[in-house]
């Protein structure tokens, strides 16, 4: 295309009348005004952290559900309308909000200290300073400002499996230091079973409360969408069971608001790119397949290296859909270690990540017996043919293979 082309399209695209209105409403990252059927949730966590309006020390808390069951958005809910009226009564009050699964923020015990002292506008290097030094930085202006703290650890899981459990311990030690300022911590976490593997210390001093949220219904999914529908676009925009679709699509899998909500969000953006005004049914379908295709790609290229590694293995060892047993992938997935010069995981900690790829739905991961010789699992692929030349490719790159 040449450059008059180009800028007479986006010449032409300004003259249209866009279909939406404000479609931050149908971003993850939008809190609405009222949050529908979690009300439940939202008042359990708000009894959970009213004390520290009072600056009086309130329990730490563990969320747990799975993805898109609203956990984010309630934290986020609660925790602004509390820091309004810390604002209105001038309390000295303050929350963090930390996504642990961003690189370079929370990877590393040292990086997510530095990241808290940074949000007290003190600037700490990159590297070179000892963890227990960046504490006491933190420690110091926490106390200066006798402040209550909540942090909140969005994704904590992946926290705990680049750095370890110790570094929630110190974290929920940090008052027995404290002379003027209190701080809680919620984590939230999609995975289920997570603080089973915690050490007892860190399990009895994190889950001090627990809430649990249940994936949504179909019917409630509608409402959600009907509500963010009505503030992301114009009049008549949305045609008859395109609503009824999303929450059906969403709902078949296991309740997931962010992924209905994405799904309204993309069928819009491809009628738009349709130069249509109207968002019909036909676009839904669509949409799933555009977004399953992004979410394999994001999720392969965030892995740690050592999830790389077990993926590229089972790539490897699946040929024709076929499926293999783990014992034949922990073979390849040695020597690919070998390659780049990685230590290898035992078997079973190499089970645990084909475990987690299976939740993940990247894989099937099938346990079977096999007689006197034990159980092992029975793995085949779980994404489109078409998505695997790329997805080899991010692997490949990733691990310099």
């Amino acid at each position: 295309m040449s450059e008059s082309k180009l800028k007479n399209f986006f010449e032409d695209y300004l003259k249209k009348d866009p279909i939406f209105k404000n479609k931050r409403a149908l971003q993850s990252n939008y809190t609405p005004k009222m949050v529908p059927h979690r009300e439940k949730e939202i008042q359990a966590l708000a009894g959970i952290l009213a004390p520290s309006l009072r600056m009086e020390k309130c329990s730490n808390v563990f969320i747990y559900g799975k993805t898109g069951t609203g956990k984010t958005l309630c934290v986020k809910y609660v925790t602004e309308n509390m820091m309004e009226i810390a604002k209105q009564n001038k309390i000295n009050f303050k929350v963090f909000y930390l996504n642990c699964k961003l690189k370079r923020v929370a990877d590393t015990e040292y990086r997510l200290m530095a990241q808290l002292s940074r949000e007290f506008g003190i600037e700490v290097p990159a590297t070179g300073l000892p963890t227990d030094e960046v504490y006491k930085i933190f420690l110091k202006e926490l106390d200066k400002e006798k402040m209550f703290l909540i942090i909140i650890l969005d994704e904590i899981d992946q926290l705990v499996d680049k750095t370890g459990d110790e570094i929630l311990y110190n974290l929920t030690r940090i008052n027995s230091e404290l002379n003027n300022g209190e701080v809680s911590i919620i984590g939230l976490s999609n995975d289920l079973v997570f603080t089973d593997n915690l050490d007892p210390r860190v399990k009895s001093s994190l889950s001090e409360e627990e809430l649990v949220f249940p994936p949504y219904n179909a019917l409630q999914l509608q409402k959600i969408l009907k509500q963010r529908a009505k503030l992301a676009f114009k009049e008549d925009v949305v045609s008859e069971g395109v609503i009824e679709k999303c929450a059906a699509y969403a709902a078949r899998e296991h309740g997931d608001a962010r992924r209905a909500l994405e799904l309204l969000r993309v069928s819009a953006e491809l009628a738009e790119r349709d130069n249509k005004t109207v968002i019909t049914e036909d676009y839904i379908a669509n949409a799933e397949e555009k977004i399953e295709r992004d979410r394999i790609f994001d999720i392969v290229s965030t892995q740690p290296k050592q999830f790389k590694l077990t993926l590229y293995s089972v790539f490897n060892c699946v040929n024709n859909d076929e499926s293999v047993f783990t014992g034949d992938i922990y073979n390849f997935y040695r020597d690919v270690c070998f390659k780049t010069g990685t230590k290898p995981l035992t078997q079973r900690r190499v089970g645990d990540i084909i475990a987690e790829l299976d939740m993940l739905g990247i894989i099937n991961a099938k346990v079977v017996s096999k007689g006197r010789y034990g159980r092992t699992r029975q793995i085949s692929l779980a994404i489109p043919s078409v998505t695997l030349p790329k997805v080899n490719t991010i692997l490949k790159d990733g691990l310099n293979l």
